[in-house]
């Protein structure tokens, strides 16, 4: 058998303190797991299911590489996430199993081009275009648990050219890292190489070309980017 287009490279992200990459299969993002942030983007913070998107997994850019600013685009966000990695895939994980599932911890930005996400909403429309572009997943190293436990509680503070923009806390998650692992779980198998993005505090807001966006997870560190020209 001969491959008619040779295949794409394999996106990987960083495993901090050594020269080891970590291959991603897909990404999935929690919305709106934050209360404070469902209510400045005009929804119920109510323990509702949760609901997902996703991104494909060549979104992911590393840490400290240049973004550039997105096509099709006026109002270009940052959203800080705790990313979860998962090492030991499984399906109808029980809550009280979950943790056993995860690799990892990394710091994570969630781009969007928030215009665009919010015309797809109103219109009933998927998300895509607003979220699942080129770039749009910066992952900073990860940190696996063995080296740092399970994150449950901790800082999360995103800035913009040294101002605050976001101020929260890991614990303020709607739905925890094993309630989310779990509900993911019951609607197809996860498997090892697959992230999660597992939502944003209040704050988010826009960027321009020139910015340098910062994200800090206690216990995880700090990783930047700048954001280049108009792509």
């Amino acid at each position: 058998m001969a491959y008619i287009l040779p295949p794409a490279p394999i996106p990987t992200v960083a495993v901090d303190g050594t020269d080891d990459r970590f291959a991603v299969r897909r990404i999935f993002c929690v919305g709106r797991n934050y209360a404070a942030h469902a209510r400045e983007m005009g929804q119920d913070p109510d323990r509702d299911p949760p609901f997902f998107f996703t991104k494909p997994a060549d979104a992911v850019i590393d840490a400290g590489q240049p973004v550039p600013y997105p096509p099709e685009t006026e109002n270009f966000q940052y959203e800080a996430e705790l990313v979860v990695a998962i090492g030991t895939g499984g399906r109808e994980i029980a809550v009280e199993n979950s943790l056993a599932h995860v690799w990892g911890y990394a710091i994570g930005n969630d781009l969007t081009r928030r215009d665009l996400q919010l015309a797809s909403r109103e219109k009933g429309r998927p998300w895509d275009w607003g979220k699942a572009f080129d770039h749009s997943a910066v992952i900073g190293p990860l940190h696996s648990v063995s080296q740092v436990g399970h994150l449950s509680a901790g800082a999360i503070r995103l800035t913009v050219n040294g101002e605050v923009k976001q101020s929260g806390d890991l614990n303020e998650l709607i739905w925890s890292v094993p309630e989310v692992i779990s509900i993911i779980s019951r609607s197809m198998d996860l498997r090892p190489g697959d992230l999660i993005m597992t939502g944003t505090p209040a704050g988010v807001g826009p960027m321009v070309p020139g910015d340098v966006c910062a994200v800090e997870i206690d216990g995880l560190g700090r990783i930047e980017f700048p954001i280049g020209p108009r792509a």
